[in-house]
């Protein structure tokens, strides 16, 4: 898994199990739950694979969490000037002796009624590892009330927030984090392969920083492109609920997509 914060911060309330919670369909490789706890109501969470083993509701290890957005300890685990929106504290944490693994990208969507979508909305999907810092994971928002949804790698907290950075501040941070995890798996990757995955990130910062923010998303789908076409032979693209491999592939495609969002928003697409 991604590098693991040393802190671990204290849990806002007790996360119950999403059995008992709502109502569940499991359907090949997707599964969702419509929440069906006080303060929640009218959010449904879904979660697909592009290829997946062992999924259940046991393996999955999820749970749903009423939280406080006004709570210090999970304030400060948020950059600034980004809140809490839905008092929704998602955990997936599966098992290490579950069996669940899968290949490539999971897709997280949250649905809820609780909040309204609006042209230019701040409201957004953020990951964290276990009780470390919340980053921005967007990769799409819509009208429904409210529905956004990201891809991921690996997992374990998620939460919507409302997030009042600049398009501008939230790009920078999105190509600090694509080039900070290209490098530290950088001898998980053959090094020509390595070198140019470096340089097309570089070259599509520099389009962005210079102003052509259509051709800075070129060069991130052309990134994707090739993530893809290695994944699973010079890139590994495995994630394992005994955390013994790394879904490179999936943690580099994720980041590349929700960057991809943030430069959408940018040209106004």
């Amino acid at each position: 898994m991604r590098k693991i914060l040393a802190c671990l911060a204290l849990l806002l309330s007790v996360a119950a199990p999403v059995a008992g919670q709502g109502l569940i369909n499991l359907s090949g490789n997707s599964i969702s739950i419509t929440i069906s706890r006080p303060g929640l109501l009218g959010t449904e969470v879904s979660l697909s694979f592009e290829d997946v083993t062992g999924l259940n509701l046991l393996s999955l290890g999820l749970s749903v969490q009423v939280v406080n957005p006004n709570d210090p300890a999970l304030q400060a685990r948020l950059p600034a000037g980004v809140t809490a929106a839905l008092p929704l504290l998602l955990r997936i944490e599966p098992p290490r002796l579950g069996g669940l693994s899968f290949r490539g990208i999971a897709t997280l969507q949250i649905h809820t009624e609780l909040l309204q979508y609006v042209p230019g909305t701040p409201l957004r999907l953020y990951h964290a590892p276990l009780g470390g810092q919340f980053e921005d994971m967007t990769a799409f928002v819509g009208a429904g009330s409210y529905r956004c949804r990201g891809t991921t790698g690996g997992f374990s907290e998620f939460l919507i927030v409302r997030d009042t950075r600049t398009v501008d501040q939230a790009i920078a941070a999105k190509f600090d984090r694509l080039e900070e995890e290209l490098e530290e798996y950088a001898a998980s990757i053959p090094a020509p392969l390595y070198e140019d995955l470096e340089d097309r990130v570089a070259a599509a910062r520099s389009d962005y920083e210079q102003g052509a923010t259509a051709a800075a998303i070129q060069k991130i789908d052309g990134f994707l492109s090739v993530v893809q076409q290695h994944s699973g032979t010079d890139i590994p693209n495995v994630w394992r609920a005994a955390r013994d491999v790394e879904n490179v592939a999936g943690y580099l495609r994720a980041e590349a997509m929700s960057l991809r969002f943030s430069l959408a928003r940018k040209l106004g697409n």
